[in-house]
């Protein structure tokens, strides 16, 4: 029997619900989806196989598992979502957008919510459908979730999904996708990079104090592109995320600090947790977004002391390491570092940060350059603007920087490494990155394959468009399909 949230129909009035997607998914765009409902164990790499083998046919559907086993080896009443990223379309599809809207103009619109803010709503408990199930203290057992193992050196199943956190000096709130590693039944193990919610975590250990943490395990899909906004240090989260799912963001009490963190209201599920100061236990490796293993080090543990979902709740999950990581990463990145650079470089066309460097290291930058000096000082920007950056390419306004063989090209056509490559060492980088020699200092490259200005250069082929206009390839698609036009 179908869960009642995956049926198709609409079952939420929400506009900010998991199951109102995947019901629009469903109905819309079918080719986009695939439900599973043999039984299945995440915990023992099964999800992830599927998917593995989905990828390497060159699909990437969104998958519902319908009967996930859970760590008591019991078919969890939680089916498991996941992949919702891996297409750009269904991206678009989370943002409001035509699903042919998913290439720049996505990221454009991404850009123009994340400079607005929409105050949350407070709610009721009894208004908040979070709020059906609650579990606390020993009625807590994590065995329950079909929470998933990915690959073959994670040494337990992780929680892949956005850790809130407040701030304890200003009082905004902050959200971030980072591990949690399932340890015990009221237990899990966090791994932080030194980014916002490791700087709300230290404020509190400074003072001798437990950090309070909420982990928002599944909840509608524009929630986690908005939990990637590239904002600085003091914006409150959910008054951007809010923004990004173009409402105001409904929040609620939470059931271990009540008014002083806010949780929110129209989430699958939530997890509720306290980080004790100065308490370190080994965790990892993990297989991480670069594709590689993520090392084993001792890291932060959060004690669980609530879990609250709805009735009927579905859990989500990220497959890291593969695109439906590296597209969520890529998206609420490129509209920001277009419009950063456009500042300067007016004559910016586009900005894209392919799956092939994960989302994050590779930069792919068009403009229609002007002046000799342009495409560098985009490409600074792009590496100030984002420290996850690495390798910048800049290319002219006739390359698409969506298409990586036109990319490719222009690099082999339009570039000499001795005039046209600046190598910058002794940069922050990511400390996931695993060619790193540093902890935290890279070694970066601005790669300018644009024409000179001053100077003549040959052009591109081309066939006349006034010729081209009149032999639209529709006219002839019927007989490619029935085979007529031979290779």
């Amino acid at each position: 029997m179908n869960h009642p949230a995956l049926t198709g129909q609409p079952v939420d009035s929400s506009l900010s619900s998991l199951r109102q997607f995947i019901a629009l998914v469903e109905q819309h765009h079918p080719e986009e989806m695939l439900r599973i409902t043999d039984e299945i164990r995440p915990g023992s790499f099964e999800a992830t196989a599927i998917l593995a083998n989905l990828e390497q046919k060159g699909l990437y559907p969104m998958v519902v598992f319908e009967r996930p086993v859970n760590q008591l080896g019991q078919v969890s009443p939680f089916p498991l979502v996941t992949n919702i990223y891996a297409s750009r379309k269904r991206c678009a599809l989370a943002l409001g957008l035509a699903a042919d809207q998913h290439r720049l103009e996505l990221s454009m619109e991404y850009a123009r919510r994340e400079a607005r803010r929409f105050a949350p709503t407070p709610v009721d408990a009894a208004a908040a459908p979070v709020k059906q199930v609650i579990k606390t203290g020993d009625a807590v057992d994590l065995r329950e979730l079909p929470i998933v193992r990915h690959h073959h050196m994670d040494p337990a199943p992780y929680i892949d999904m956005t850790p809130v956190m407040r701030d304890p000096d200003q009082g905004h709130y902050n959200i971030a996708f980072l591990r949690t590693m399932y340890k015990g039944p009221r237990k899990l193990g966090i791994h932080m990079s030194p980014r916002h919610n490791w700087q709300m975590c230290r404020k509190h250990e400074e003072r001798n104090e437990p950090t309070p943490v909420v982990i928002v395990v599944s909840h509608h899909p524009a929630f986690y592109l908005g939990a990637l906004n590239v904002s600085p240090f003091g914006v409150d989260d959910y008054e951007l995320v809010g923004s990004m799912m173009n409402h105001s963001m409904r929040l609620v009490p939470s059931e271990t600090w009540g008014k002083d963190f806010m949780v929110p209201a129209d989430a699958e599920m939530v997890i509720e947790g306290e980080i004790p100061p100065n308490v370190r236990e080994v965790e990892g490796p993990f297989g991480e977004f670069p594709g590689t293993y993520g090392p084993q080090r001792l890291r932060w543990v959060i004690n669980v002391t609530a879990v609250t979902h709805r009735r009927d709740a579905i859990y989500q999950d990220i497959f890291v390491g593969h695109p439906d990581n590296w597209v969520l990463g890529a998206i609420p990145k490129e509209g920001s570092l277009f419009n950063r650079i456009k500042g300067v470089v007016p004559t910016v066309k586009a900005v894209h940060l392919p799956n092939s460097g994960t989302g994050r290291f590779n930069c792919y930058i068009s403009i229609d350059k002007k002046v000799d000096g342009e495409s560098k000082q985009a490409a600074l920007i792009a590496l100030g603007e984002c420290d996850f950056v690495k390798n910048v390419f800049v290319v002219d306004a006739d390359i698409d920087p969506f298409n990586e063989q036109e990319v490719m090209w222009a690099f082999a056509t339009r570039c000499q490494a001795d005039q046209d490559l600046d190598i910058i060492k002794n940069v922050k980088g990511n400390t996931l990155e695993p060619s790193q020699t540093d902890d935290i200092m890279t070694t970066k490259v601005i790669i300018d394959a644009t024409r000179p200005v001053r100077r003549p250069f040959a052009s591109r082929v081309q066939v006349p468009m006034e010729v081209r206009e009149k032999f639209p390839v529709e006219r002839y698609l019927n007989d490619l399909a029935r085979g007529r036009i031979k290779d």
